[in-house]
């Protein structure tokens, strides 16, 4: 088998795919939560401490001096950072939590069997009729 056969059935596999499509949606998915915390949740809270855009804040560690750079510790960033990730992980763990709960119902249903074949049904009534006598 070559090896470009073997690459087609590899990523051809559903869950090749389907991992694919999660990367995806889950990428585009980030880009909405980090502008709605970004957008939307940091501005109130920076404004209930005071006015504060978190990005901002920051620890200096060495000045700038003449056209080198200050160094600095960008700490505001990471609060922001960990502010997204928290509202993704909770959203994932909502979703996650509601495909549960689905399929616990999917398989909570019982399923009716199969009628029993028709030499069985026969065999059961002879057995009944020979128990009468």
């Amino acid at each position: 088998m070559g090896m470009v056969q073997e690459f087609k059935e590899f990523a051809m596999r559903g869950s090749v795919v389907d991992l694919a499509v999660g990367v995806v949606i889950g990428a585009a998915f980030g880009k909405i939560v980090s502008s709605v915390v970004a957008d939307v949740i940091m501005p109130p809270i920076g404004l209930l401490m005071g006015g504060v855009d978190f990005t901002d804040l920051k620890v200096v560690l060495k000045e700038a001096v003449g056209e080198t750079p200050a160094v600095t510790l960008n700490y505001g960033t990471f609060v922001q950072t960990c502010v997204d990730f928290m509202i993704i992980a909770f959203a994932i763990f909502m979703l996650v939590k509601l495909m549960n709960s689905l399929k616990r119902k999917e398989e909570a249903a019982p399923a009716t069997p199969p009628p029993p074949p028709a030499t069985e049904v026969l065999l059961t009534e002879i057995r009944d009729l020979l128990k009468n006598r």
